[in-house]
């Protein structure tokens, strides 16, 4: 995704409390919606996005006067599940990146984001935080781009499963930098961390809430954010792009999900309740102490950021030859 569109994306259009509820009795959704439970589909228990489909679903259970209940699934089958879902707006995806990337990797895969779906907004914002290991003789992203460079394919990062967030940061800082680093995978993100605080690896691009503990503690380096703007989950550290790569942004998108077809009016009302739980200050908090930034935005705002990512990792993703492991 382009830095700017982010930029612009987190900082403006967003309304506040009070328009929104004016707006919602305007809508058209009417009381006829909703009439029964509404089901979030997400992915398995314990992770980043199930705790992020129990906050908004808390917060919407009394706005909507009907319970929402979280459905855990593993990631592919919860996507199939919406998709194939009735269009009334009773059942809901709770999806990221993975839901527009997994196409361009797997053949098999059958869903199409745009045909599929209909975004209703965009949660949070997760950045990585670009690490080093300190016997590493850098300081800085420039630092790093001249090292790598002097050094071709000898600097190792490591990194989960292919596909995942902290792997395509990592391919798209090598696309841009035009530097020689190599891929060692682990199995999770935690295999990864632990990688770089051994020294196996010389860097990573972690999730922040894994990483800064020991960026803090001096166990490890801490560069740049992964994101356009700075962030308050890696408070005194510059971004990638501002540091050595202008135009470099690479970040999770986490957002909410309809079937094709459900009618405007519905996504309409869906919208404005869930950037209401979002934009609550202790909604707020709790995200950023789970490594996530609120943002709440429109529908065609989350749209528009869709479509800058896919262009980005399906460009990526071919030219590193990037596979489903």
């Amino acid at each position: 995704m382009k830095a700017s569109y982010v930029a612009v994306m987190v900082s403006v259009g967003l309304l506040c409390a009070c328009e929104l509820h004016a707006q919602t009795a305007a809508t058209g959704a009417g009381p006829a919606y909703p009439t029964k439970p509404v089901h979030m589909f997400t992915s398995e228990a314990g992770g980043g996005n199930d705790m992020l489909a129990r906050t908004i679903a808390q917060g919407l259970t009394g706005a909507m006067g009907q319970a929402v209940v979280i459905e855990n699934r593993v990631v592919i089958q919860s996507i199939e599940a919406v998709a194939k879902a009735p269009p009334d707006g009773h059942t809901l995806l709770l999806a990221a990146n993975t839901l527009w990337i997994l196409p361009y990797m797997q053949a098999t895969i059958t869903w199409d984001v745009q045909r599929d779906f209909v975004p209703i907004t965009l949660a949070v914002i997760t950045p990585n935080v670009l690490v080093v290991h300190p016997s590493l003789p850098v300081k800085t992203v420039k630092d790093l781009i001249t090292l790598a460079k002097a050094r071709p394919g000898v600097l190792n990062y490591s990194a989960g499963a292919a596909g995942a967030s902290q792997h395509f940061a990592a391919e798209l800082f090598k696309a841009m930098a035009r530097v020689d680093i190599v891929r060692i995978s682990y199995k999770g993100g935690g295999p990864a961390t632990n990688a770089l605080l051994s020294g196996e690896v010389q860097l990573a691009f972690g999730n922040a809430s894994a990483v800064m503990p020991h960026v803090k503690s001096g166990r490890v380096r801490g560069l740049a954010v992964t994101g356009a703007q700075t962030s308050a989950l890696a408070p005194g550290l510059p971004t990638v792009a501002s540091s050595g790569l202008p135009g470099y942004e690479s970040v999770t998108l986490p957002g909410i999900f309809a079937p094709a077809k459900t009618s405007p009016a519905i996504i309409n009302r869906l919208n404005q309740e869930i950037v209401l739980v979002l934009k609550r200050e202790d909604v707020r908090e709790r995200l950023l102490r789970a490594g996530a930034e609120a943002v709440g935005t429109t529908q065609e705002q989350f749209s528009a950021a869709i479509k800058s990512d896919m262009s980005t990792v399906g460009k990526l993703i071919k030219e590193a030859n990037i596979r489903a492991e």
